[in-house]
């Protein structure tokens, strides 16, 4: 008797040989990294898997029965959380290399995943050989057939391991017929609800007697008249969080403040130049929307996304030059925090002087140059911090500083803690 049950979609059933060979290409063209495609259940579909995914370390450590178990337990620990977060999970794997996994879904329904990596951040020395043997402890190798296959690998630093991921799922989506919709509402939600999370803790730690902190009002306008999505975002989150963590659970009262921040949102777009009638449109139809929603985490990506939508129509309406002239230079300094930057390196990025540079960015941007490229530094670095087993010293001199005992104190001025104290308290087991 045939049964009447039905069969899982399989991930080959939606992604067809040719649509991931141009993934495959296009991601090889950028970052010469081989992919390896894996069902929902971690195992490898070979016939959409680039030849060569699997160097020589991996091999290695897979040919012992512990070491391939190992191995699937990463696999379907990685798929876990980026199907679960919506977004690409980079981890070091059980025995101390980087690995990438991007989720497949179609809509809400998980497929799969494409993982790559299987690279090291930095070159082959003493502390990496060592740390590698002590993860993969329990297992038998021939002397020296770890340092040999170490040494092979490719060394890619996280930044490009970062950006390869971003780069690959939306290379993804865009390929394929896949629908990364509930995927990208999770991934952005998931993001949002974390950095809250850390302003809420923040303010658990060190304390926050004013209820509603009105001077990142001021800097949220400044923001988005700005026209920079990512500064607004982190104020924003910010004011969230304070919200959230004076009145914890309050859904009525959330919705009474995003409403009133709906009307910062609006000054902030007329006095970027919006054409004040499309803004009294645009809030009617927002405050419709609010009424509809019920839970803080839809609440909260909703404002996000209304504030995506004002700094795009102050974009479009956006013709201050003094405005635009400062954005070559924020994109430089996002782009090179990793070096040592002058003032004079990033006034020329924007055909100022010194001078008229400090003088646009502290009044458009309501913080001072130093300051904003300190805080591209430090959130960098808190990000290193949690993402990786490297040293303090290292990731000081990973994120632009050359000293780390300046380092340490403005990491702690800006934190409130060493980077060690903020490692060791944040940083899952």
């Amino acid at each position: 008797m045939k049964s009447n049950s039905t069969q899982p979609i399989q991930l080959k059933e939606l992604l067809t040989q040719e649509q991931f060979r141009k993934v495959r290409s296009a991601f090889a063209r950028h970052y010469g990294l081989p992919l390896e495609v894996t069902d929902i259940d971690g195992r490898e579909i070979r016939t959409l898997s680039s030849a060569g995914c699997h160097p020589a370390f991996c091999k290695l450590v897979r040919d012992s029965k512990i070491g391939a178990g190992r191995c699937r337990q990463d696999r379907l620990r990685s798929l876990n959380i980026a199907i679960e977060t919506g977004q690409p999970y980079t981890s070091l794997c059980h025995a101390g290399v980087v690995l990438v996994c991007v989720p497949v879904m179609d809509g809400s329904l998980p497929l799969g995943g494409v993982f790559f990596g299987k690279c090291i951040w930095e070159p082959v020395d003493t502390t990496l050989i060592d740390d590698v043997h002590k993860r993969l402890r329990g297992l038998r190798f021939a002397p020296g057939a770890i340092e040999q296959t170490l040494n092979e690998l490719s060394v890619v630093s996280a930044r490009r391991i970062h950006e390869a991921a971003e780069f690959l799922y939306v290379l993804l989506y865009q390929t394929t017929d896949l629908d990364p919709q509930a995927v990208q509402w999770r991934r952005q939600r998931s993001q949002q609800q974390a950095k809250i999370s850390e302003v809420i803790q923040d303010s658990k730690l060190f304390g926050s007697e004013e209820a509603y902190p009105y001077e990142l009002e001021c800097q949220l306008i400044a923001k988005v008249k700005l026209g920079d999505r990512t500064g607004a975002k982190e104020i924003l989150n910010l004011l969230l969080g304070k919200i959230l963590f004076h009145n914890p659970g309050n859904v009525n009262l959330l919705k009474a403040r995003l409403v009133e921040l709906l009307s910062v949102l609006s000054r902030a777009a007329a006095q970027g130049g919006v054409e004040i009638n499309l803004l009294l449109s645009k809030n009617l139809e927002y405050i419709n929307n609010v009424l509809l929603l019920d839970t803080q985490e839809d609440l909260c990506i909703w404002i996000s996304r209304a504030l995506d939508e004002f700094i795009e129509i102050v974009y479009c309406s956006q013709d201050a030059k003094k405005i635009s002239q400062l954005r070559p230079a924020m994109e430089f300094m996002q782009y090179h925090y990793d070096q040592p930057l002058t003032l004079e390196d990033v006034a020329k990025q924007a055909h100022l002087s010194v001078s008229r540079l400090a003088h646009l960015f502290k009044e458009q941007v309501g913080i001072t140059v130093i300051e904003y490229l300190t805080n591209i530094r430090i959130n960098e670095a808190k990000r290193r911090l949690l993402t990786g087993d490297r040293n303090c010293t290292q990731i000081c001199f990973e994120v632009g500083y050359n000293n780390q005992s300046y380092f340490t104190r403005i990491f702690k001025q800006v934190v409130g803690m060493t980077p060690r104290q903020f490692r060791q308290e944040n940083k899952r087991p």
